[in-house]
């Protein structure tokens, strides 16, 4: 199998969970090569199209297939059993792991020694082509590994590179767990709107589409998100008074500096 001009070269995706699926449609957007996917879920098999043929075992895969990423997006705890059925395409193709906590060294000892590996973690807005990811190459990527690696990565959101892996487990807890911190904003103004008398429809509206609205205003605008949050407070107005509670040094300033540092804890600790 080869690739177009233009195209996403062929892949072999080992995974169509939620992630792996995400990146997927974005590479299916940008014209996605012949390629294979490998998931023993029977639900899996509706990806298949003439750009992808999807099978159960990666013992199956044609021996004539080469591809330019083996990009793992397999559940972490299940790396150990899965990886080194993917050995015989060290050497040739790059390998993408957004396996959350499995490190590029942990990946390389199941892959073997010729593996080429890049660790990247994106986050659920990758959906919906929003998403964000970091990446960083392992010993022995090349430029254009990295680079194949980096436009994969676009194809579901904005990308950056870094070179210290440590690094990774902070932008997991600010980045990769941070649309739950999101999330749980959005479930809280629906509360408390409900609290205050407002219809649980009309609660709802109100805080997704302020959240959804606030996002796209600060993805827009060249202002800091400081000065944003300024531009909405009028000096003794009802944001200043709900601002004077939730800015509290014991509340939204050390609750957030907590949880995030809460989360790089744990990130690590799931990379052993």
């Amino acid at each position: 199998m080869t690739s177009t001009a233009g195209s996403i070269p062929p892949i072999l995706l080992v995974g169509c969970g939620r992630m792996g699926s995400a990146m997927l449609a974005g590479w299916r957007e940008e014209r996605l090569a012949p390629s294979i996917a490998i998931d023993p879920s029977p639900s899996a098999a509706g990806f298949a199209a003439p750009d992808l043929t999807v099978l159960a075992d990666a013992a199956i895969i044609p021996a004539d297939f080469t591809p330019a990423a083996v990009v793992l997006a397999v559940k972490p705890q299940n790396a150990a059993a899965t990886l080194p059925a993917y050995q015989r395409f060290a050497g040739n193709a790059v390998f993408l792991s957004i396996m959350a906590g499995r490190t590029v060294s942990g990946i390389s000892a199941l892959l073997g020694p010729e593996a080429a590996v890049v660790r990247a973690m994106p986050n659920t807005p990758a959906a919906v082509r929003q998403g964000v990811t970091v990446y960083c190459p392992g010993p022995g990527v090349s430029n254009a590994q990295a680079a194949l690696c980096d436009r994969l990565l676009r194809a579901i959101g904005a990308v950056a590179r870094i070179d210290d892996e440590a690094l990774l487990d902070p932008v997991t807890a600010v980045s990769g767990s941070g649309p739950a911190y999101v999330f749980l904003l959005a479930e809280l103004m629906e509360q408390a709107a409900i609290e205050q008398g407002i219809p649980p429809d009309l609660a709802r509206l109100l805080a997704r589409q302020t959240v959804a609205g606030s996002g796209a205003l600060l993805a827009a605008s060249p202002d800091d998100a400081a000065a944003l949050r300024k531009a909405v407070t009028s000096p003794g107005g009802t944001t200043a008074e709900a601002l004077s509670v939730l800015m509290d040094p014991d509340a939204w300033p050390i609750a957030v500096s907590q949880a995030i540092a809460a989360a790089t804890r744990r990130s690590r600790e799931l990379a052993g």
